[in-house]
């Protein structure tokens, strides 16, 4: 059976169309481009359907041959949303009054996908946690309202079945996959308390003994919670808005584990500084932290906060596991350079690297072996478009954008409907002249200095037990001192003795003295002076430009040439 082909959604100020993914890289045949702005797109989880909102109105149709499944006159639409069994479309639109009407209209709706009708009408005014949240059979459907969590059961909305109120819960999450069904949440610190997160199992959410997990932790203003597939455990990385220590502008964070099975740890990871990002492994066994001050490390943990793989330093601010889990992709985008380092998982070995400027979006294709790197506004308004390529660094596919940019979406798959394929190395790259850097005309007849970089990148090694570890530089310059004594004493056992070690000269034994200390002091002085001076004349032969006092002192070399040949006239 030959496997599905992937869509790729683009939205523009151009309009909205539908690309077919590999090979074909063409507009889907069935689907008409609609040339109004676009307000947003929506795949539904499973991909069988796509919705969107063109100013006009919110279209849905079937990804197969985009006949329409239902209209609905929504112009104000800037979010849309998809239950996991597509029976839902979850419509929400910024929050208005009106005189005719002060209190405002509910402005989050939940629709019949299929028939159209009106569910249910919510009041929902920030944009933050808009959505709703279902398990993966829509048995339990979740919302936070005024800091407690409202809990619906069978996509019954005429009545609250369960609630969870804590004091100011201001995040949660809801765990993937089935039931019974998981549910995180956060509460932040106050008045000297620490912040905390609990995990409970619905529908147990009271009672001394109902969290699974607690963690409680300082230095928390918000959390990012995110479960592994599986709903075993939970990574939080608690952040502050400012770093009172000052090391860091982007304030303080740590990053925290808890398991269902109630433990709980604070990862310890291998570089002070900010942590970037956090991804779990498909196979909820593994997850990869990007942190540090630049250049910034990468390491893969287990579910024992154990570093299994250390990828080194670099460049990077993101990590993207390929659906599969096969392939890792370490990315810097924002204000790094746009490198992208492709590594095979199972062989901890780098596969390829290429550098794409000015990327704003990253994602995998579903099918394990593309992925798409977009320029999209308001990041960035000059140069919008996206463009796809193998793992293995290849260009396949550039789209054009003749306006603005503002999101490209790979239509989604249910897991194994695309089976890992063996990892291809990227094929060797013809030899180019390296680089030189610029040297101003005044000093390229001068021998060259050798470069020197700002930060010493560390070299990846594997941190699993039992196995050699890559040992640090000065880890090597020790041994080679301890092999270096070895191998003097064993020249030295043959025969006789060794001699023993010279007792260095003192310093009345090394230079003559005058017989008065002050005369002797002065003397000293006066060389270390000219010795100094002898350093700054080899700087300024390599082209190194010199400071004002710097030349100020070699022009003072003869005044202490004098001055020394006095004091040895006088010995």
């Amino acid at each position: 059976m030959a496997a599905p082909t992937p869509l790729l959604a683009v939205r523009g100020s151009d309009g909205t169309s539908l690309l077919r993914g590999p090979p074909a890289w063409e507009q889907h045949p069935s689907f008409q481009r609609d040339p109004g702005p676009s307000r947003c797109v929506a795949f539904s989880r499973d991909g069988t359907l796509f919705s969107w909102c063109n100013g006009h109105s919110v279209s849905v149709v079937k990804c197969s041959d985009c006949s329409i499944v239902s209209t609905f006159d929504l112009p104000k639409t800037s979010l849309l949303e998809f239950s996991p069994l597509n029976s839902i479309l979850v419509t929400w639109q910024a929050y208005s009054k009106t005189p005719s009407c002060p209190q405002g209209d509910p402005n989050l709706q939940l629709w019949n996908t299929q028939s159209g009708q009106l569910i249910k009408a919510l009041f929902q005014k920030k944009v933050e946690a808009w959505c709703p949240s279902w398990s993966d059979d829509e048995d339990v459907c979740v919302r936070s309202v005024n800091n407690e969590l409202h809990f619906y059961q069978n996509n019954d909305y005429s009545m609250v079945a369960n609630k969870l109120h804590m004091q100011k819960v201001s995040d949660y999450i809801l765990s993937p996959g089935g039931g019974p069904s998981k549910v995180a949440v956060f509460v932040p610190g106050s008045k000297g308390a620490p912040s905390f997160v609990r995990l409970y199992q619905y529908p147990v959410l009271g009672g001394p003994g109902a969290a699974l997990a607690n963690k409680s932790f300082f230095k928390a203003d918000k959390v990012v919670m995110q479960w592994n597939q599986k709903a075993s455990a939970l990574l939080v990385t608690a952040s502050t808005e400012v770093d009172r220590t000052g090391s860091s502008y982007y304030g303080e964070q740590t990053l925290h584990f808890l398991s269902v099975s109630g433990e709980t740890a604070l990862v310890q990871l291998l570089k002070p500084g900010p942590v970037y990002d956090v991804v779990w492994s498909p196979g909820s066994t593994e997850f990869c932290v990007v942190h540090g001050f630049m250049p910034a490390k990468a390491a893969v943990f287990n579910l024992k906060c154990d570093p299994l793989f250390d990828f080194g330093t670099g460049p990077r601010n993101a990590a993207f596991y390929s659906p599969q889990g096969h392939i890792l992709v370490l990315a810097g985008f924002g204000n790094l350079r746009g490198q992208i380092e492709v590594w095979d998982v199972k062989k901890n070995k780098q596969v390829s690297k290429l550098q794409v400027p000015d990327t704003t979006h990253f994602c995998w294709c579903p099918d394990g072996e593309h992925v798409v790197t977009a320029t999209c506004s308001p990041r960035l308004r000059v140069g919008n478009g996206y463009k796809i390529w193998h793992y293995s660094g290849r260009l396949r596919h550039t789209g054009e954008v003749g306006a603005e940019l503002w999101q490209v979406r790979w239509q989604p798959f249910p897991p194994g409907s695309f089976p890992p394929r063996p990892v291809q190395q990227q094929a060797a790259p013809s030899e180019a002249p390296p680089t030189q850097a610029y040297r101003p005309p005044a000093l390229r007849h001068l021998p060259a200095a050798a470069s020197t970089m700002l930060h010493e990148e560390e070299p990846p090694q594997n941190l699993r037990l039992g196995e050699q570890k890559v040992p640090s530089k000065a880890a090597l310059k020790n041994q080679k001192k301890r092999e270096a004594k070895k191998a003097a004493k064993q020249e030295a056992k043959p025969g006789m003795e060794p001699p023993p070690e010279p007792t260095p000269p003192s310093s009345s034994q090394s230079e003559p003295s005058s017989g008065d200390p002050e005369v002797d002091k002065k003397i000293k002085n006066l060389k270390k002076k000219l010795k100094a001076i002898e350093e700054l004349k080899e700087q300024q032969a390599d082209g190194k430009v010199l400071q004002k006092n710097q030349l100020e002192k070699m022009q003072k070399e003869e005044q202490l040439l004098k001055e020394l040949q006095e004091l040895q006239v006088t010995q």
